[in-house]
């Protein structure tokens, strides 16, 4: 119990501030007209957002086999909005999830389908993804798992999004993945597991399918001088696929009641296609009772793209009352 304490000392006052601060969401009679509810749903954003980073930072599988609901059960969720008139927008999502957890073999399976198009009516977002999870626990240490994944992005091409839309941002998108997918299969062990340290490491082999924008178009946009002018140059592959390796590790210190890290890398390569790495470091602080704060830093890199890696700060402070 004591482990799960300490695991869950952040999430507990996270939980115990957005009860008060993140209740106040309803609007009476005339707030529509009157604008209050448009910036009441972007207060509700922020506070999401917020909410999100914290999570980031909890992990039911940090000290061993995490205590899940048993059987099988799932949940479908669908949200679309649309506007005409000045502005002419439309968003949809649609997501579900199935899950079976029977002892200590657990698995889960997940849909997300999103489509949206910017204030012009232009195509902002057309994205397709399914997602495998399972996991065996052999005991508290040492666990076996099989991860997949499957994304399609209607919007990875070489075609314009909008009438007079750069070559830069063009490029940029015949360099993004059209079609990615991987599953793997491999063994997990809690290098360190203690009260206050928690470090495991997964290696796994598997089979990874890739095709970027510019393998799906027939032709890149490059600019090799840096001058601003691209050049097409046609390409003759269609996609790459091959043996993939994927490489993780999940660090988490608690230096003291007040303060812990985490560090969450991922490494997955292939034969043909190109390297991804992410790596995401937080800093945790609980202030006081009241006051909360995450700082992290996040580093995605894909190989072969006119800006390989891109990098993200990000701080998140809350305070109840």
């Amino acid at each position: 119990m004591k482990k799960v304490t300490l695991l869950t000392g952040t999430a507990a006052l996270m939980a115990a501030l957005s009860a008060p601060a993140f209740a106040q969401s309803e609007i009476s009679a005339g707030a529509d007209a009157t604008g209050v509810s448009a910036i009441n749903d972007r207060i509700i954003d922020v506070e999401d957002a917020v909410q999100d980073d914290f999570d980031r930072d909890r992990d039911d599988a940090r000290f061993g086999n995490p205590d899940r609901r048993e059987g099988l059960f799932g949940s479908v969720a669908l949200t679309y909005a649309g506007s005409t008139g000045n502005d002419e927008s439309q968003d949809f999502s649609l997501a579900g999830r199935v899950s079976s957890n029977q002892g200590p073999f657990q698995q889960s399976v997940g849909m997300l389908i999103e489509f949206g198009e910017d204030d012009q009516g232009n195509k902002d977002n057309e994205e397709v993804s399914t997602i495998y999870d399972g996991a065996y626990y052999f005991n508290d240490r040492l666990y076996a798992f099989v991860l997949g994944r499957f994304s399609i992005d209607g919007l990875a091409n070489g075609d314009a999004d909008y009438d007079g839309q750069p070559d830069e941002e063009i490029s940029e998108k015949l360099g993004d993945f059209a079609r990615d997918g991987f599953i793997g299969v491999g063994p997990g062990y809690r290098v360190i597991n203690t009260d206050t340290t928690a470090w495991r490491v997964q290696a796994g082999i598997g089979y990874r399918y890739t095709q970027t924008g510019a393998q799906k178009s027939g032709f890149d946009l490059t600019d090799d001088d840096g001058d601003g002018i691209y050049v097409r140059e046609d390409v003759a592959d269609s996609s790459d696929s091959g043996v993939g390796y994927i490489v993780s590790s999940r660090l988490y210190h608690r230096f003291n009641d007040m303060v812990f890290i985490t560090n969450d890398t991922d490494y997955l390569s292939s034969e043909d296609s190109d390297d991804v790495i992410t790596n995401q470091f937080g800093v945790n602080f609980k202030m006081s009772d009241q006051l909360a704060t995450r700082v992290s830093y996040t580093t995605e890199y894909q190989e072969n793209r006119p800006v390989r890696t891109d990098n993200t700060l990000g701080v998140s402070v809350v305070y109840g009352f």
